[in-house]
């Protein structure tokens, strides 16, 4: 991995931890968990994620035809350990054209999934769990509702609890949510033993790099 970790929230630079204040810091957001940087995905860095995250590392199961793996990364410090986990998926849109979907899965607050979201807070906003969701997936093989969260017109963001963290779905651009009109299923990577090997990874894709 090459650059410096940066602010999950707005993906800014960071102050790294001193004697003084064992914290990164970010001078728009304070304390947060660093994101780390992105690397071409790989069977091996699922792995080395796997064996130090709680947290899922969410995948389309099974992938969608024609969809490969374009970024696998997480936010956290060695002390706090994995905060969230990010996993990034291209592919043919439904609707025609090119796809792409951002995975999260992250602690309350931490706000990597509302920075791909394109909102200004750090999670879904008083309208998460208002009323009836407006689609569900089987998150690990439980079903999982998840609510519309109003962003930017280019993605369409999804947004629910799986295994006690916050799941967020993330479409660019926005008509690639078809996908969710289908069955659709996510699989914990952690969990999926050798067949982590056996998965297509593609070329990393600059959309983990920002909104």
């Amino acid at each position: 991995m090459k650059g410096d970790p940066v602010c999950p929230r707005c993906q800014g630079s960071l102050r790294a931890p001193s004697p003084w204040d064992t914290n990164w810091n970010c001078g728009a957001h304070g304390p947060v968990p660093p994101l780390r940087p992105f690397s071409q995905p790989s069977a091996a860095f699922v792995r080395w994620l796997a064996s130090r995250s709680r947290l899922p590392i969410w995948l389309p199961w099974p992938i969608p035809h024609g969809w490969v793996i374009t970024g696998v990364g997480h936010a956290g410090s060695e002390v706090e350990g994995v905060r969230a986990t990010v996993v990034a998926c291209s592919g043919p849109n439904p609707l025609g054209g090119p796809g792409e979907l951002l995975l999260v899965a992250e602690e309350m607050g931490i706000g990597l999934g509302a920075s791909y979201a394109g909102l200004s807070g750090a999670d879904p906003g008083d309208a998460f769990g208002d009323g009836a969701p407006q689609a569900k997936v089987q998150a690990g093989g439980r079903p999982t509702p998840l609510w519309f969260v109003r962003g930017p017109a280019d993605r369409a963001v999804y947004a629910g609890e799986a295994e006690g963290f916050w799941l967020w779905l993330v479409f660019h651009p926005e008509t690639a949510g078809a996908l969710l009109l289908e069955p659709f299923s996510l699989a914990d990577m952690g969990t999926l033993g050798r067949e982590v090997d056996l998965l297509p990874y593609g070329a990393l894709t600059p959309r983990l790099g920002g909104s």
